[in-house]
């Protein structure tokens, strides 16, 4: 599945409970996909932008996997979208070079499902936060797919959740993510 690439927008991947867990089980599981890890690769945040187009290019099924941050991505995934998704790549009059890729979003998130109501204390279901990577994904002629996501996926020892619930979730997101991969390469 060497068609698969995916952008780990984790700030510090060292310290992540879930999201390391759920890129090392799609490594295991897809030993072709292409891991790029933006913490790793950029931690000045300069953006080599030639060598993620080339990447972006080479790939069928594009995974965005991050923590939620403050209702969004985190700042490094975000600074690697406005750099990449430039005009005449992903947008403009000869930006088709992302058209017709498929774009997975998988990201976890730290609250309870029931925060994310009208009367929860996060107001907003998540479907409506993500609607700017939505538009995203439409202007740049993407195939926008159902995002992949936990909630309570933080872990802070003694007072919330336990080390072993949140891999547990974590788990189960990267069952259905690679449920999710298989459907879409073998279309």
């Amino acid at each position: 599945m060497a068609d698969i690439l995916v952008i780990s927008g984790h700030p510090d991947l060292s310290q992540s409970h879930t999201n390391r867990l759920i890129l090392d089980r799609l490594q295991q599981a897809l030993p072709d996909l292409q891991i790029r890890a933006l913490d790793q690769l950029y931690p000045d945040y300069h953006i080599d932008v030639a060598s993620e187009q080339a990447a972006l290019r080479a790939a069928k099924v594009i995974v965005l996997q991050f923590p939620l941050y403050w209702y969004s991505v985190p700042a490094l995934l975000k600074k690697w979208i406005d750099d990449v998704f430039t005009f005449n790549f992903a947008y403009g009059p000869e930006g088709d070079k992302l058209r017709g890729k498929a774009l997975q979003l998988s990201f976890t998130v730290g609250g309870p499902a029931e925060a994310y109501t009208p009367l929860g204390y996060n107001h907003f279901p998540i479907a409506q936060l993500l609607q700017p990577l939505q538009q995203t994904a439409y202007l740049a002629g993407m195939a926008w797919q159902e995002p992949v996501y936990q909630h309570g996926m933080v872990y802070i020892p003694g007072i919330y959740n336990t080390l072993e619930q949140v891999q547990a979730r974590a788990e189960q997101q990267a069952d259905v993510l690679l449920q999710r991969l298989q459907q879409l390469t073998a279309a």
